[in-house]
Formats: structure tokens, C-alpha cells, sequence
């Protein structure tokens, strides 16, 4: 497992990653429509996707352009661990990639995961990363690939192919969070938000990104064979208020 700074002490008493029964997050991101049906993008080549990526911001440039939260930015990226396996794939890949994110530093989403994609992108020749805000062009990104629930989401990562191609994205959270979450919403929940934000909490520290690592290697996978992953939602009439992760 390749580390960053310091190693990441998983909580003690949570369960293994499929076995967590809770494993909630708030959406980070505006009002925005509910969700007609989720649904896999077709690749769309499109160069003002490259344009928008050279326009984007380093990790580090990111973390030192914020103004909200940055000793919680500096303290998840000191303890990014990559696991061993995903590495290896993502390695193996080859190719050209660039992961175009939209991310905000308020966003506890954004603060959990994003740290891992910029630690993976150092270690794998030929994956980098740019990160942008959804005022400075990511808001379009957001509107084309929407959450499961219909709503713009933060973070979003869409990857790109040497061409610009869309060849797959990952909506606000890691699979797991994201299917428990979206089924939750179409259940109804009687939870307060603050006890959602817990959940998340607790399932991100006991994941450790391992989840996100793992898809984005299987994202640039699927990619290289020509079998895009891109699962998000598409919004229709109607309107819903998005909840502020903590």
C-alpha cells in the first residue's frame, strides 16, 4: 500500500466495507431537479472538455487557492494511502487520461475523496488530474452528469480520453455510498441530517478511499476496452433541495 505523510487509523468496532450497514452522505451541491432515471453516457467527443481540463487547477494549486477548511484538506491528504491492487490496474491501463474534477473546498464529499484521485494521478504514468469549481465552468459538467437523485453534485469526476472523449464518470460519491444513499432517498429516511453526516463520516474514515481508488482504476479499465463506466441520473420538472455534507 503506498502511503502519503501518515497512515490513516481506521475507526475500531465499524465493520468491513460491504458489511457497513449505514453508510450515508449528504449531497454537497445547489438546489437542483429530481431524478427522471439513471442512466449510462455515451461518449461524447467534445474539445471545449480539454479546454475546460487545461483550464483547471492542480491539487496543490486548489488546496492553496481555498479559503474554507484548508487544515481539514491539509490532514486528508496526509493520511492518503493507495492499496497495492488498484495501483497495479490503474498501471496497468497505459494510455493518456485526464480526470477532470468539480469539486468545492466547503464540501465534505469533496474533502474526503478527492486527495486519493490527485495521490493516484502522482503514482500512474499518464493519469492526471485538474480540478475545477462549478463557477469556473464545472457547473456544466455538473448539469450533464447529475447525481443518481437528479441533483448537480460535488465532487464529480469525468474522464477523458487524449481526444477529449468522455469515457466515463464517478457522481458524488463512491459506489457503495452512492447506491445505499440513492436507495435510502427513494425510501424516505427518518434520520437527522447531522446522524447522516456521522454515517458518512464513519464509513469514509473506515473505507479509507479505498472504494474510489478502486473504481476509478476499473473506470479507466472499462475505458481502455471501449466499455465506458458512467452511471449518473438526468434531471426533470420539479425542483428539491440538495443537503450541505458536513
Amino acid at each position: 500500500m503506498v502511503r502519503g505523510m501518515f497512515s490513516l487509523a481506521l475507526l475500531s468496532g465499524l465493520t468491513a466495507l460491504v458489511g457497513l450497514e449505514r453508510p450515508v452522505a449528504p449531497a454537497c451541491g445547489p438546489v437542483a431537479e429530481r431524478v427522471g432515471h439513471a442512466g449510462a453516457s455515451t461518449p461524447q467527443a467534445d474539445s471545449s472538455m480539454l479546454a475546460l481540463f487545461a483550464s483547471g487547477r492542480t491539487f496543490p494549486d486548489f488546496m492553496d487557492a481555498s479559503t474554507r477548511r484548508l487544515p481539514e484538506w491539509y490532514a486528508s491528504a496526509e493520511r492518503v494511502a493507495i492499496a497495492d491492487s488498484s495501483l497495479a490496474r490503474a498501471r496497468a491501463v497505459g494510455g493518456q487520461w485526464r480526470l477532470l474534477v468539480v469539486a468545492v473546498d466547503t464540501c465534505g464529499d469533496s474533502l474526503r475523496q478527492v486527495p486519493y484521485v490527485a495521490r493516484l494521478a502522482e503514482l500512474v504514468h499518464g493519469l492526471s488530474v485538474r480540478i475545477v469549481t462549478p463557477n469556473a465552468g464545472g457547473a456544466a459538467v455538473q448539469d450533464a452528469y447529475r447525481s443518481l437523485d437528479g441533483r448537480r453534485a460535488t465532487p464529480t469526476y469525468v474522464l477523458l480520453d487524449e481526444t477529449g472523449r468522455v469515457q466515463g464518470c464517478i457522481v458524488e460519491l463512491p459506489r457503495p455510498l452512492r447506491h445505499w444513499l440513492h436507495e435510502r432517498r427513494g425510501q424516505g429516511t427518518r434520520e437527522s441530517t447531522r446522524a447522516l453526516a456521522d454515517s458518512a463520516v464513519a464509513w469514509y474514515t473506515a473505507d479509507a478511499g479505498a472504494s474510489l481508488v478502486h473504481e476509478v482504476a476499473v473506470m479507466m479499465e472499462q475505458a481502455k476496452v471501449g466499455a465506458p463506466l458512467c452511471e449518473h441520473g438526468t434531471a426533470t420538472a420539479g425542483a428539491a433541495e440538495a443537503v450541505t455534507g458536513g
